[in-house]
């Protein structure tokens, strides 16, 4: 019986064993089957690795693989949220709530696909995250190093981007430039991805910079070199070089670069400088990229379609009709701080075949401006999101005008409550009226904090973040632009319309024309007798992609346009 019993037991854990085995093989063939792209980059800062990654997406995208991307930043901020957008542009926000670097606009807008939590991770995130591990005794007393603990950390965070994504290609971009101190941790992590998961499954693309001396009329290749080096020093070898330049590259220089980086020819690749970014791809295809990454990976090599992304082109091509909006913002001496802004414009032009030129209008110098000066040659006006007091008494005086002169008017987040503190002010009568941001102490705080906030909420992560449903009200301008009832917008802003005015603002022309599902919460307000003046809380610009321009920024340029031909 005892003999019995032990067999049983032998069996028994044997067969655990091999359930166990059979799991981690399963685990092994799913993590083989995902194939993992890293994009690096040298030289110099700012070379469009970002658009290199994200028409690479696209391309692969177009033969029927599900692509996902993410971005990998060394700064040790936890995230951008608090960052100047001086500092690094736009705070990028996606559906389920993560801030992220402004490169995730470009991937959504080139792959067409949402992003996620996996798709930016930053130093401070992964110190973070190893520490609060430490903290709640995880790694068991271990002495917590660089390796294997932080480099763990973010090979977890590139496996588990291709799971939550279920996702056939994983591009990821490695910020900063090779060689910076700060980028070491990720470049071993992906050195050991490669080691991991099988050199086979893993492709290395390293984007750097020709430079072009004008004296001796060469491309020097030398740079290039010197930065393959560097990351070959790392245990990288690039698969493929992306030759950032302004003109044609020689031959000669190409098969250079192929000779002493070790890369075979026909894959040192150009990405020359194009009117418009969204050619990149085109010239990408035309050097067989997509193939080459393809073979490389071992994927079924497919023919591409590209039909939607042509016919994107031929819309920019066709669009000649000159519009102008004037963008107002406290950031605009750094465009980038509005990159999603301006993109979304230039797709609201494509699909009216209007060529947008944005006039870009610094708030703090129009609070005692000759407006009709500022403004002569404007269609429309954009005003966009932002935080702070700086250049908000300009801004109320640019919603007026825009509101009195019938000039199209599209507000966004902060955008949407400049026009309702200018609304109170100018028409309700209420002098004081401001938002709780501004002047805690006003009488008539239009604008006030969320139920669910405070002075006392720490500042990082804590706003009303990502994709929120919105209920639209039936036979208004705003419903004529999105055609539906029900919408979904991502959100990042910590205050909210004051509910004791909404009748106020009804009676005197003001309506309310989007709320949350449950009516509590005030998205989106229009100002009737005008012919498009509109503020949302959300951030529409978000959602825009070349191919689907988003209903609100088309409504923009086509009722700009009006203007400007009622005025010829």
């Amino acid at each position: 019986m005892k003999i019995i019993f032990l067999n049983f037991l032998f069996t028994s854990f044997f067969h655990r064993c091999k359930i166990a085995e059979l799991k981690e093989k399963k685990v092994e063939v799913k993590q083989m089957s995902t194939k993992y792209i890293f994009v690096t980059g040298g030289v110099v800062s700012g070379l469009g690795k970002g658009i290199s990654a994200a028409s690479l997406g696209r391309l692969l995208k177009s033969r029927g693989y599900k692509v996902t991307s993410q971005k990998l930043d060394p700064y040790i901020n936890v995230d951008p949220g608090t960052m100047s957008p001086f500092q690094h542009g736009e705070v990028y926000v996606t559906d389920d709530g993560l801030e992220a670097d402004l490169d995730l606009g470009h991937y959504e807008r080139f792959i067409d696909e949402n992003l996620h939590t996996y798709s930016n991770l930053t130093t401070g995130r992964v110190y973070w995250n190893v520490i609060n591990k430490e903290r709640d005794g995880k790694y068991l007393g271990e002495t917590v190093q660089v390796i294997p603990h932080i480099t763990n950390e973010i090979k977890s965070f590139v496996i588990r981007a291709g799971e939550h994504a279920a996702a056939d290609v994983v591009i990821t971009e490695i910020g900063g430039t090779t060689g910076d101190i700060e980028s070491l941790p990720f470049l071993e992590s992906i050195r050991q991805v490669a080691l991991e998961v099988g050199r086979k499954n893993c492709l290395f693309i390293h984007v750097t910079y020709i430079p072009y001396i004008s004296g001796s009329q060469e491309y020097k290749s030398k740079p290039t070199q010197h930065s393959v080096k560097e990351l070959q020093s790392y245990g990288i070898n690039p698969d493929i070089i992306v030759a950032r330049c302004d003109e044609t590259i020689p031959q000669s220089v190409l098969d250079k670069i192929s000779l002493f980086c070790n890369v075979e020819k026909r894959c040192v690749i150009q990405n020359k400088t194009l009117p418009s970014l969204y050619e990149v791809p085109f010239m990408l295809e035309e050097q067989n990229l997509a193939d080459i990454v393809c073979e490389k990976t071992g994927l079924e090599i497919r023919k591409p379609d590209l039909t939607e992304w042509k016919q994107v082109v031929e819309n920019i091509k066709a669009s000649t009709k000159p519009v102008n909006i004037a963008l107002v913002g406290k950031y605009v001496a750094l465009h980038d701080a509005y990159l999603s802004v301006s993109e979304a414009l230039y797709h609201g032009g494509f699909e009216n075949h209007a060529k947008v030129n944005i006039q870009w209008i610094d708030s703090e110098g129009l609070e005692n401006a000759n407006l009709d000066e500022v403004f002569k040659d404007t269609d429309g006006i954009i005003l966009p999101g932002g935080f702070g007091d700086r250049g908000i008494e300009g801004m109320i005086s640019v919603a007026n005008y825009a509101r009195n002169k019938q000039i199209p008017y599209l507000g966004i987040c902060l955008g949407m409550q400049i026009a309702a503190i200018a609304f109170a002010r100018d028409v309700l009568g209420f002098d004081d009226a401001n938002s709780y941001e501004f002047d805690s102490e006003s009488k008539h705080t239009i604008i006030d904090f969320m139920e669910d906030q405070s002075n006392d909420i720490k500042k990082g992560g804590t706003m009303r973040l990502g994709s929120y449903p919105c209920s639209l009200k039936a036979d208004t301008k705003i419903w004529s632009c999105y055609k539906k009832d029900m919408i979904d917008e991502r959100h990042r802003h910590r205050y909210e319309f004051n509910n004791e005015y909404r009748s106020e603002f009804e009676r005197n022309g003001m309506n309310i024309v989007g709320t949350s599902p449950d009516k509590q919460l005030v998205e989106a307000i229009e100002y009737t007798n005008h012919p498009f003046y509109i503020g949302v809380q959300y951030h529409p610009e978000f959602k825009s992609r070349p191919n689907r321009p988003h209903p609100l920024f088309v409504g923009l340029v086509k009722a700009s346009l009006e203007n400007k031909e009622s005025h010829k």
